[in-house]
């Protein structure tokens, strides 16, 4: 059991039920919520603290549910920031007003546009970087990311076992690259783990 503030574990709790709502109704993909399992979640959110993560890139923000527990994990007080990315200025919106209801705001930068074109402008270095948007372009956005990753860097990328075609590129991409070791943990749709091998 995670003890998170009470007011953020109602508000994490209110915006999965939102979402599972929202998208049983919702015929058009593009406009779900697609958020993590809870489960899922919950598993990243213990690893990022257990890895003490402190500047984290997240690539498809949506509605900010997993942005809100990336944020939560970060660690107390100034110099850890979160870095978040979607191509939907609507849904960014969303997630920076449950950002701002959670007093999290402070911690996370949004960014709208395509991730890529997003991705090549940033700095790092980023020690946790989260693909949770189209797995398809993923394998460019590591390329890109490479130069800017922490030396023991941690990516994770979800719906590895929900969606196997969509993310087999990047999946080849990291095992050929020979920089990352790789695990699939069996959570939710399939949370897959790299961890930058040591130089």
């Amino acid at each position: 059991m995670i003890r998170l503030p009470k007011v953020l574990d109602q508000q994490l709790k209110d915006l999965a039920e939102f979402g599972r709502v929202h998208d049983a109704a919702e015929a058009v993909h593009a406009k779900r919520m697609l958020n993590l399992d809870w489960a899922t979640a919950e598993a990243m959110f213990l690893m990022v603290r257990l890895a003490k993560r402190r500047d984290i890139l997240e690539i498809g923000t949506s509605n900010g549910f997993s942005t809100l527990w990336l944020a939560a994990a970060l660690p107390p007080g100034d110099g850890s920031r979160l870095v978040t990315i979607d191509r939907d200025a609507g849904k960014t919106e969303q997630a920076r007003a449950h950002m701002e209801q959670a007093g999290l705001a402070g911690k996370v930068q949004f960014l709208v546009g395509q991730a890529t074109d997003q991705v090549r402008g940033l700095e790092g270095p980023f020690d946790c970087v989260f693909f949770d948007a189209d797995r398809i372009s993923a394998p460019e956005q590591v390329a890109l990311l490479l130069p800017k990753l922490a030396a023991d860097a941690v990516l994770f990328a979800d719906n590895a076992r929900s969606h196997p075609a969509e993310i087999a590129g990047y999946l080849e991409y990291l095992d050929g690259c020979g920089l990352f070791d790789t695990t699939l943990l069996p959570v939710g749709k399939g949370l897959h783990m790299a961890v930058k091998r040591p130089a």
